[in-house]
Protein backbone atom coordinates (compact mmCIF):
# COMPACT_ATOMS: atom_id res chain seq x y z
CA UNK A 1 0.00 0.00 0.00
CA UNK A 2 1.21 3.47 -1.06
CA UNK A 3 2.05 5.88 1.72
CA UNK A 4 0.29 9.28 1.64
CA UNK A 5 1.48 12.33 3.81
CA UNK A 6 -0.88 13.44 6.04
CA UNK A 7 -0.62 16.81 5.35
CA UNK A 8 -1.46 16.24 1.78
CA UNK A 9 -4.24 14.18 2.35
CA UNK A 10 -5.97 17.32 4.77
CA UNK A 11 -6.20 19.24 1.34
CA UNK A 12 -7.94 16.57 -0.34
CA UNK A 13 -11.06 17.00 1.04
CA UNK A 14 -12.43 20.51 0.65
CA UNK A 15 -16.05 20.24 2.23
CA UNK A 16 -19.24 17.86 2.73
CA UNK A 17 -22.03 18.72 0.96
CA UNK A 18 -25.58 18.56 3.15
CA UNK A 19 -28.74 18.40 0.59
CA UNK A 20 -31.48 16.31 0.57
CA UNK A 21 -29.76 13.53 -1.17
CA UNK A 22 -26.69 13.51 0.91
CA UNK A 23 -29.03 13.55 3.80
CA UNK A 24 -30.94 10.22 2.32
CA UNK A 25 -27.34 8.56 2.21
CA UNK A 26 -26.85 9.53 5.39
CA UNK A 27 -29.20 6.96 6.05
CA UNK A 28 -27.32 3.97 4.19
CA UNK A 29 -24.25 4.77 5.86
CA UNK A 30 -22.66 6.79 3.25
CA UNK A 31 -21.55 10.55 3.39
CA UNK A 32 -20.68 12.79 0.01
CA UNK A 33 -17.68 15.56 -0.15
CA UNK A 34 -16.43 17.77 -2.10
CA UNK A 35 -12.88 16.65 -3.27
CA UNK A 36 -10.42 18.20 -5.45
CA UNK A 37 -10.62 17.38 -9.40
CA UNK A 38 -7.29 15.97 -9.13
CA UNK A 39 -8.19 13.46 -6.32
CA UNK A 40 -7.99 9.55 -7.44
CA UNK A 41 -9.96 6.89 -5.17
CA UNK A 42 -7.41 5.56 -2.91
CA UNK A 43 -6.18 9.42 -2.08
CA UNK A 44 -9.73 9.97 -0.79
CA UNK A 45 -9.73 6.80 1.04
CA UNK A 46 -6.79 7.25 2.90
CA UNK A 47 -7.48 11.09 3.69
CA UNK A 48 -11.42 10.52 4.91
CA UNK A 49 -9.90 7.59 7.16
CA UNK A 50 -6.91 9.57 8.52
CA UNK A 51 -9.14 12.82 8.64
CA UNK A 52 -11.89 11.40 10.96
CA UNK A 53 -10.47 7.55 12.26
CA UNK A 54 -13.01 5.57 10.50
CA UNK A 55 -12.53 2.45 7.76
CA UNK A 56 -13.82 2.98 4.46
CA UNK A 57 -15.35 0.75 2.55
CA UNK A 58 -16.33 2.54 -0.99
CA UNK A 59 -15.52 5.59 -2.87
CA UNK A 60 -17.57 6.40 -5.57
CA UNK A 61 -16.78 9.56 -7.42
CA UNK A 62 -18.97 12.03 -9.58
CA UNK A 63 -17.10 14.42 -12.06
CA UNK A 64 -20.18 16.12 -13.84
CA UNK A 65 -19.57 18.03 -17.22
CA UNK A 66 -18.98 22.07 -17.15
CA UNK A 67 -21.44 23.94 -17.40
CA UNK A 68 -21.18 27.13 -19.53
CA UNK A 69 -21.83 30.69 -18.17
CA UNK A 70 -22.18 33.82 -20.13
CA UNK A 71 -21.15 37.68 -18.99
CA UNK A 72 -22.08 39.81 -21.95
CA UNK A 73 -20.40 39.05 -25.22
CA UNK A 74 -17.79 36.67 -23.23
CA UNK A 75 -18.46 32.94 -22.86
CA UNK A 76 -16.58 30.68 -19.81
CA UNK A 77 -17.35 27.85 -17.51
CA UNK A 78 -18.01 27.34 -14.11
CA UNK A 79 -15.41 26.11 -12.33
CA UNK A 80 -14.71 22.40 -12.61
CA UNK A 81 -15.43 20.02 -9.04
CA UNK A 82 -15.54 16.38 -8.44
CA UNK A 83 -17.71 14.89 -5.38
CA UNK A 84 -17.13 11.47 -3.88
CA UNK A 85 -19.31 9.41 -1.85
CA UNK A 86 -17.84 7.69 0.41
CA UNK A 87 -19.65 4.23 2.53
CA UNK A 88 -18.49 3.39 5.59
CA UNK A 89 -17.96 0.19 7.39
CA UNK A 90 -20.96 -0.83 10.18
CA UNK A 91 -21.05 0.79 13.17
CA UNK A 92 -18.59 3.90 11.98
CA UNK A 93 -20.11 7.25 11.63
CA UNK A 94 -18.64 10.98 11.25
CA UNK A 95 -20.62 13.54 12.99
CA UNK A 96 -20.97 16.35 10.32
CA UNK A 97 -22.93 18.29 12.76
CA UNK A 98 -21.84 18.41 16.24
CA UNK A 99 -23.75 19.88 19.33
CA UNK A 100 -26.85 19.95 17.29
Amino acid sequence: MTEYNPRDLADLVIKPIITEKATLLLEQNKYVFDVLPKATKPEIKAAIESLFDVKVTGVNTIKPPRKKRRVGRFIGHKPLYKRAIITLEEGDTINLFPDV
